[in-house]
């Protein structure tokens, strides 16, 4: 299965978008907690994926953001 390669998701988040998400994901949660609202709760999703880099979404299209290290010979 490509979806599992040593027990977990391959790392598609990286650089701009990571902190992007985490910091959206921090506001969200203060403006729920701010207005009372369990909405705000939606916010954990992008800090997740911020915070361990991975985005199901991102793999479900194909999508990766993180910088390709090539291997040398």
């Amino acid at each position: 299965m490509d979806i599992i390669k040593g027990g977990c998701m391959k790392e598609n988040v990286g650089g701009f978008d990571k902190y992007l998400r985490i910091a959206l994901g921090v506001i969200i949660l203060i403006v729920g907690y701010i207005y009372e609202s369990w909405w705000g709760l939606i916010g954990i999703i992008p800090l997740l994926t911020g915070l361990v880099n991975r985005c199901g979404l991102y793999y479900l299209i194909g999508v990766s953001t993180c910088k390709v290290v090539e291997k040398s010979k």
